[in-house]
């Protein structure tokens, strides 16, 4: 697992420039995998899509923050990789239903019932999920949730951004990102439950 986003130096907007490529590849280095797993996810497995997704959206930050220090970087990658997702998104329900500019197209959840929930902490994914587990097993069982819980748990499990970061890169409520958040910890704690030797009840 990766350690949490680095302090880094005060440095002037200048010097932040001038050393943006530099600072991009390290930052590439640290975040690519994770956000690959989670864009795999996102997309039903597809890889080339989940590559060119997070590609694009090393080129936006480049672009268009690289005065913006290391730090501010990892919320702001993580919008513009939800942006581009959820542009993904669209074009793809409009090639499904070309008819589908007549109508609203919904493809997210936000609207759901937001439970009245305790904001969850959960700084490593397999604090909560048995220690036996395999990341491909809990890569799996992510894939299996609806997109917006992938993301709300991804975000905050595997990145450790708080709720409030978490809903500006979702754009979305912080009650939302709870609710996605606490659903998803509970579909992943059920999906995975058989796998788990220390769960009480009959083994036959």
């Amino acid at each position: 697992m990766d350690s949490a986003p680095k302090q880094s130096r005060t440095e002037t907007p200048s010097a932040l420039k001038s050393t943006a490529e530099l600072r991009l590849k390290n930052f590439m280095n640290e975040v690519t995998g994770r956000a690959l797993v989670m864009m795999e996810s996102a997309t039903q497995g597809h890889h080339g899509i989940a590559m060119d997704l997070v590609q694009e959206a090393f080129i936006s930050l480049h672009k268009s923050y690289s005065d913006k220090t290391t730090d501010e970087w990892y919320p702001l990658f993580y919008t513009i990789l939800n942006n581009k997702l959820q542009d993904w998104r669209r074009k793809e329900a409009s090639r499904a239903q070309p008819f589908s500019f007549f109508k609203k197209v919904s493809l997210d959840d936000d609207d759901i019932e937001q439970l009245d929930i305790v904001d969850e902490s959960t700084p490593n994914p397999f604090d909560f999920l048995d220690q036996a587990l395999s990341a491909e097993e809990i890569q799996e069982a992510i894939a299996q949730l609806p997109t917006r819980q992938q993301q709300a748990f991804m975000l905050r499990a595997w990145e450790g951004f708080d709720t409030k970061t978490t809903a500006q890169i979702m754009s979305c409520t912080e009650g939302s990102v709870k609710t996605h958040y606490h659903r998803a910890i509970q579909a992943l704690r059920l999906s995975l439950s058989h796998m788990n030797p220390y769960k009480g009840g009959s083994s036959e």
